[in-house]
């Protein structure tokens, strides 16, 4: 098939069958068109479309199997020109939500394709599991499916494995092998991207429990037509008005709690079977981290730039731009952009085979980007509100323009740069990247998005070799004895 078109997304995932709730209710009919999802499932219609659009022959290689153009982020890079025509297909797809979307399908591409070349980790004991995973990638890359994943035990009781819940099966769990494969029983969390093709199960927090625990060391893949699976839906903040909220009307994601219901996941769909010692390492070693932290740091690069833009064109527009404390601010933003992209850049100029033969960025920068992100993103939101101030409430919906007070708007909400309802336009734009409901899942997400700030800067000095500086000191100290 190879790389598809925004057409055949949205027929895909109306004729792809899936339980889904949103509130009290299943979503039956047309999934492309359900007022929680019609704006995302768009915004990754006009992606695919993208890759088709004559000129943008950089999102699309000739596929080694078919022959079929397929997308650039299934790349298996082996030089460092594939590894920028990979940077650049991402950068493209950010560049369309402004950053904002963080589960297009270049993310888990780039994950599952770089445990595909790392297949022999996998192993072959018993049942074939490297043949698998590389069987899976192919698959993938041949229909261009996107993915949604979940990585996450519920919240039950965090102070003990899942093993040591009050119910062991609250956790996603392998309860009965048999012919066709294995029959999962529990919940994971958090898999954004609900119209998604497939799910893909990865392992989950470090299992350390011992044996007790081993039952839930698995990963696995499914389509999410699979009987017994069912997606539980937060509250959407989806919007009909593009006006009022500019955002949350085209890149709700959305995000939920998946069940396995006793699901029967097929063998050949079984990557990893209860085994800690490959789940705690599989990120690592086949490098998957590093391809999806360096698709990450593209994506968030975009978003700071399209921050910087937005805070920049609101204080241009009511003339608070010459202000030094205003110019401060927005520059603290900027600081970010280029500070992401220079990450990026070293981490590239830098990139090197790896042990499976993928040219693969240097993971110190990628790694020093994605710790650094959660403690940088979020002052986004206070700069804006710090910028915009009252005007961030004086926003009247979008129906106010064709009511007999329109004139009072045109007068009364004017600013510098634009008149009432441009300038409406614009502090809607900042509200829904701020304040709104869809701004405070978005501070959320850019928090926790590779987990817990403060175990991963524990994991990160760990990680970090420290002894060159160290000696250094020591040589300064005992100079000259």
């Amino acid at each position: 098939m190879g790389a598809r078109s925004g057409k055949q997304f949205l027929q895909r995932l109306d004729s792809t069958p899936r339980e889904v709730w949103c509130g009290d209710k299943k979503i039956t009919g047309s999934v492309s068109e359900h007022p929680a999802f019609s704006g995302v499932a768009k915004s990754i219609a006009a992606l695919y479309e993208m890759q088709l659009k004559p000129g943008n022959e950089f999102m699309t290689y000739k596929s080694p199997k078919s022959g079929e153009r397929v997308g650039s982020s299934f790349m298996q890079p082996r030089t460092k020109e594939e590894l920028a025509q990979r940077t650049r297909a991402m950068r493209a797809w950010a560049e369309y939500s402004g950053g904002i979307m963080g589960r297009t399908a270049d993310y888990l591409n780039s994950s599952v394709m770089a445990m595909a070349a790392a297949k022999e980790f996998f192993g072959n004991e018993g049942r074939d599991y490297a043949a698998n995973i590389e069987g899976y990638y192919e698959y993938v890359r041949e229909n261009d499916l996107v993915l949604t994943h979940t990585l996450i035990n519920p919240q039950s009781n965090r102070s003990v494995g899942p093993s040591k819940q009050a119910d062991p099966f609250i956790a996603a769990r392998v309860v009965e092998k048999t012919a066709g494969g294995v029959v999962v029983r529990g919940a994971r969390m958090l898999a954004t991207l609900p119209i998604a093709d497939e799910i893909v199960v990865f392992p989950s927090t470090v299992i350390r429990s011992g044996q007790d625990d081993v039952p839930y060391s698995i990963a696995f893949a499914l389509p999410v037509s699979a009987k017994g699976l069912k997606f539980i839906c937060r509250e959407s903040f989806a919007s009909e008005s593009k006006y009022d909220h500019p955002l949350a009307s085209r890149f709700d994601e959305q995000d939920a709690v998946v069940v396995f219901d006793d699901v029967l996941v097929p063998w050949e769909r079984v990557f990893i079977l209860e085994d800690p010692e490959r789940a705690n390492r599989v990120n690592d070693a086949t490098d998957a981290i590093v391809f999806m932290a360096h698709q990450a740091t593209v994506r968030e690069a975009v978003k700071a730039e399209f921050i910087a833009g937005l805070v920049t064109l609101v204080a241009e527009t009511i003339g608070a731009d010459q202000f030094p404390q205003v110019q401060e601010k927005i520059t603290e933003i900027l600081l970010t952009a280029e500070t992401m992209k220079a990450f990026l850049a070293a981490s590239e100029a830098n990139a090197k085979p790896n042990r499976w033969g993928l040219m693969t960025p240097d993971y110190t920068p990628i790694n020093s980007a994605r710790n650094l992100w959660p403690r940088l993103a979020p002052s986004f939101a206070t700069v804006l509100k710090q910028v915009g101030a009252s005007g961030l409430m004086a926003i009247p919906p979008e129906g106010i323009l064709g009511s007999p007070a329109a004139p009072d708007v045109e007068k009364y909400f004017q600013a510098k740069l634009a008149d009432g309802p441009e300038r409406i336009r614009l502090f809607k734009l900042a509200w829904d990247a701020a304040g709104s409901s869809f701004g405070g899942r978005q501070d959320l997400y850019e928090r926790f998005f590779f987990g817990d700030p403060v175990r991963m800067a524990s994991a990160y000095y760990a990680w970090y070799n420290k002894e060159p500086y160290k000696e250094r000191v020591k040589e300064l100290l005992h100079r000259g004895d």
